[in-house]
Parts: C-alpha cells; sequence; structure tokens
C-alpha cells in the first residue's frame, strides 16, 4: 500500500518518518569525543542492529496494550508508563533544542541569541502535533526520500576528502571488549525512540506487516552510521576525531562542489540536517499527544512544549541538559522501559497538511534566504586571505579585505580602486578580537576566507598552535582552504594585481583554475589540523613570494 487511507499511514511513509526523524539526531551526537567511534564503534554497531531486529519483533507485539495503558496496565500503573513515556519525551525533545541552539548560532546563523532559535522552533514544531497521523506521513511521504539522498550525495561528496593513511589510523588502535559492549548499549540507547512504535501502529495500515518496515528503516539508519563511521576517522584522523564534540560539522566545513562552484556548499548539508532535527523535535511532540491520550494523562497541547523549551535552556552549575540525557537514557529510561514493556506484554490477557507545510516553509526560507546569518552582506566584512606571523612577543594579524561592492559583483570596481589591508597586534586572539570590534564598523565574516599566509618566525616558534585553536573555533572557516608559508606576510598581503584582484583570488586560482595534469598540489587547513592533533610534523608548505608585480609559489 503506497498511500494513507482512513487515517492511516503506508509502510513506506512509516519509513521515511523513521529516517527524518532519526538522520539528523544520529549524525550529529552519536559520534565523536569517545561516543560510537573506531572498530569498537563497527563492532558494536552490527551487535547493536541485531539486538534492534529482535527488538522489534516484541515491539510489534506489544500494539495492542499500547491502545489503552489504563485497561491493560491498571489505573495506576497505567497511568505511570504513560509519564514514563512522557518524560522521555520531553527530555529527549529538550535535549534537540539545546544541540539547535549550540550548533545554528556557531554553524549557520551569527547575531542570533540560541534561546529565541529554540523559541521559534518549538513554537512551529509543536503547531498541529495533537491532529491525525496522516498529516505526518505526508510530510515523510514528500520529504523522506529527498532528504536520504541528499545526505547519501554529500556523504560521497566528501569521499574526496578522505586518506587511506588516516583511516589506517583508526584500525592500528586497539580494540577494548569493554568499549564494544558500552558502544552496543548506546547504540540501543540512541534508538530508544522505537519504543514509542507500539503507539502508533494502530495507524499503520497492515500493521501485523510493519516490522519489515521497521527493519528496513534501521537496516538503512544503521548503515548511514556504518558510513561515517569509515568516513569521520578517513577524513579528520584518529586523534581529532576523538576530541571533536559535532566532527558532522566540521566535515560540513571541508565539504564543495566540484570547482569551487558554491563558496557556502555546507549551509546545504546544515539545511537538511536542520530539517530533519525540526522535523524530529515535532514527532516527539506528536507521539507525546498519542501517548498523554492513550496514558488517560489530559492534555499536552501546551504545557508540554513550554516545559521542554525551558528544561532546554535550564543550566544547573553551569551544566545544560546535554551534561547529563545520556546518563539518564542508559541508567533510567531504558531499563525501565523494557521492563514497563515486558509487563505490558506479559500481563495482557488531510486538512492540517497546508498548514504544516506552510509553517515548515516560513520556519526554513530565513534560512535560506539569510545564507550566512543574521547580519546584512552589506554590514560585513569578507577577507579572502588571513596572513599570521609572530613578531615581537605578538601576534601580528593581516586582513586582506576585498571591495564589497566588486566582491559580490554589484558594480564594477573603479580605477585605481584597491582591497584593504587590515592590521591588528596583540598577545592573543581573544585581544585582537576586541582590536577589531573597538576599530571596526562592519561585522568580520570568515566564511569567505580562501587562503592562510603562515609567517617563519610563526612557524619555528611555539605558538602556532593558539591560531590552529583559534580557527577551530571559527565555525565559519572552511578546512578545505589552503595554506602557504612566506618570510613576508604583510609584503604577500599588501600585493594587488594588475586587475584588481587580491592576493586571496590570485593564489586560490592558481591552485584550482588550471588544467588537471598542472594542477600544483596544496596543503590545506584540515591536513595541518591532522599533523597538530596527531603531533606529527608539519606537511611543507608552499612558499610564497613577491617578484617584482608578480606572486610566486615555490614547491
Amino acid at each position: 500500500m503506497n498511500f494513507a487511507e482512513n487515517n492511516r499511514i503506508s509502510h513506506r511513509q512509516l519509513y521515511r518518518q523513521m529516517i527524518l526523524a532519526f538522520t539528523a539526531p544520529f549524525l550529529l551526537c552519536l559520534f565523536g569525543e569517545q561516543r560510537l567511534l573506531g572498530k569498537a564503534g563497527i563492532l558494536g554497531l552490527f551487535v547493536g542492529m541485531v539486538l534492534l531486529l529482535i527488538y522489534v519483533i516484541f515491539l510489534i507485539r506489544l500494539g495492542n496494550s499500547c491502545t489503552d495503558l489504563r485497561k491493560w496496565a491498571g489505573p495506576f500503573l497505567g497511568r505511570m508508563i504513560g509519564l514514563l513515556f512522557v518524560i522521555y519525551v520531553i527530555f529527549t525533545g529538550a535535549y534537540l533544542l539545546s544541540v539547535l541552539t549550540e550548533i545554528v548560532p556557531e554553524s549557520l546563523l551569527t547575531g542570533v541569541p540560541g534561546p529565541w532559535i529554540s523559541f521559534f522552533a518549538v513554537i512551529c514544531c509543536s503547531l498541529g502535533t495533537h491532529k491525525g497521523m496522516q498529516r505526518r506521513g505526508r510530510m515523510g511521504e514528500v520529504s523522506g526520500g529527498i532528504l536520504l539522498l541528499g545526505i547519501l550525495l554529500m556523504m560521497g561528496l566528501c569521499l574526496g576528502q578522505s586518506k587511506g593513511a588516516y583511516l589506517q589510523e583508526m584500525l592500528q588502535a586497539p580494540l577494548v571488549q569493554k568499549e564494544v559492549i558500552s558502544c552496543s548499549y548506546g547504540l540501543l540507547c540512541a534508538f530508544s525512540g522505537l519504543g514509542l512504535l507500539p503507539f502508533i501502529l494502530e495507524n499503520v495500515s497492515q500493521r501485523a506487516t510493519a516490522g519489515r518496515t521497521v527493519a528496513g528503516g534501521i537496516l538503512t539508519l544503521c548503515g548511514m552510521i556504518l558510513g561515517m563511521l569509515l568516513l569521520l576517522p578517513a577524513v579528520f584522523g584518529w586523534e581529532r576525531l576523538k576530541e571533536e564534540a559535532y566532527p558532522v560539522l566540521p566535515l560540513l566545513a571541508g565539504a564543495d562542489l566540484p570547482g569551487n562552484v558554491l563558496a557556502r556548499f555546507d549551509v546545504l548539508w546544515m539545511a537538511f540536517l536542520l530539517y530533519s532535527l525540526l522535523f524530529a523535535v515535532g514527532s516527539l511532540l506528536h507521539y507525546g499527544h498519542q501517548v498523554i491520550h492513550q496514558a488517560h494523562l489530559g492534555t499536552g497541547r501546551f504545557w508540554m512544549p513550554a516545559v521542554m523549551f525551558f528544561l532546554s535552556l535550564l543550566k544547573v552549575a553551569g551544566r545544560g541538559i546535554g551534561a547529563w540525557y545520556g546518563s539518564y537514557l542508559a541508567y533510567i529510561h531504558v531499563p525501565l522501559l523494557l521492563a514497563a514493556q515486558v509487563y505490558l506484554l506479559l500481563g495482557r490477557k488531510g486538512r492540517g497538511k497546508k498548514k504544516a507545510l506552510t509553517v515548515a516553509v516560513m520556519w526554513l526560507l530565513p534560512f535560506f534566504l539569510m545564507g550566512c546569518g543574521g547580519v546584512e552582506p552589506e554590514k560585513r566584512m569578507y577577507p579572502l586571505a588571513l596572513g599570521v606571523d609572530w613578531k615581537e612577543e605578538q601576534f601580528l594579524v593581516n586582513y586582506g579585505m576585498p571591495d564589497l561592492p566588486a566582491a559580490t559583483g554589484q558594480e564594477k570596481e573603479e580605477e585605481g580602486q584597491k582591497s584593504s589591508l587590515l592590521s591588528l597586534k596583540g598577545k592573543t586572539f581573544a585581544e585582537i578580537e576586541k582590536q577589531y570590534g573597538r576599530s571596526q564598523e562592519k561585522y568580520l565574516d570568515m566564511g569567505h576566507l580562501e587562503v592562510l599566509l603562515l609567517g617563519e618566525e610563526l612557524l619555528n616558534g611555539e605558538h602556532l598552535g593558539e591560531l590552529l585553536a583559534y580557527l577551530k573555533k571559527e565555525a565559519f572557516v572552511g578546512e578545505n582552504l589552503y595554506v602557504f608559508q612566506t618570510v613576508a606576510p604583510e609584503e604577500v598581503m599588501s600585493w594587488q594585481g594588475g586587475n584588481g584582484t587580491s592576493v586571496g583570488e590570485y593564489l586560490t586560482g592558481i591552485m584550482e583554475n588550471r588544467m588537471t595534469g598542472q594542477h600544483k598540489k596544496g596543503v590545506t587547513l584540515r591536513e595541518l589540523y591532522h599533523s597538530w592533533y596527531e603531533k606529527e610534523p608539519l606537511p611543507r608548505l608552499p612558499e610564497i613570494q613577491v617578484q617584482g608585480e608578480k606572486l610566486e609559489i615555490l614547491e
């Protein structure tokens, strides 16, 4: 059956809802910082996948028990079991909102406070969640396949950044049996949202065979996870990957279309992840209403999203929900969930479609229109090149600022007009940022940076790590930019081509705009990061020299 009938959803719609609801949370939150990584993560994935497929059979048999919890478990226990699921819905929604408020201001928008993003997100996601399943089924029908195809395509584009030597680092790391068990259980905790499946089975056509569809969704998601487990270490290297909080985000920063035809290609990937994340929050609220109704707990139309929002902002001793959500899943929810489901199993003898689409479009449209953030383009400065050196016990930073109208194609550059060079000094980059804020009227947007020039004193000294740590925190700095060395960064940064070309445009053109056989081998910022994390010698950087009116690259 392909389409919903009689307020029911088809198997295909159920499958695509699973893909939409789980993809972004998994890609953002499963990897990095000693979570699902390495050989232990791969083995744990296969063990957890087998257990999940068995668990699906168990869930399908619970369908009748969850249609009326008070009937099957009694007035008191039925409400307590319902409350267990409602708490899970609220905590998980709050956690996803906290992730949203953390990654969106850093990776997509600037100048917009995170709480406001969370507020508007929960408002949009909560509209119409109390209505029937068909509305959500149609959303999955239309967009689930597009999102899956987009994510797989973008993973394929990132394959060009991978290196076999980096992947070998992961394979050489020791395998600990305890870590395999931990990864297996962590995967089960991540999939604990499947516990809500029995509450919607009555709205699924031919629910007796729905288990095969759910199993297909699990296999698809696990295949995606396996691909990321191999792709991430091959792109970043093993030591760096263990330190990344959200490794998918820097993976986006290095993604690009062939020919560099779109400078902020990562925005497209972020749009896919953001849509999936919002769909996940909306699904939690929708299933929360289902649980409240079937446990006879009243209505949660207003208080549930409100509690979810305030909990996402709550911090105790400076720690938010992200600090303890994993422990809640592992030590409280999953054990109680299995106990409640075993008890239930053994104890038993079209009109909101347009509105939902409008809300989704209104929410997503600003992100596509605003592009890099909440600060207007004419109020930004876009350095294409950054020169850094260490002189007189402080950093000397040069920003190569092209003329904004000429850079954006709004008008031709006047004859004799030159791109500006801004030079700042400071002992730390925080001090340099303060100097920029005191002396410049425009926001510094590093999202279009193409070239990084490093002075010899910086490379030969002990302060390169401070620069890399600073750039690592700048989410808008793409990791595919080219890195060069020079004895005179300020002289190179001051260079202007005969037609007004800036040094950033000129060097990028040399590296990329040639026939395939004439490509010069460059070093990217990502390769520099890898050497830094692995504590290895830096790769040999191409050297830039000024020869009269020309720039030369010495290999």
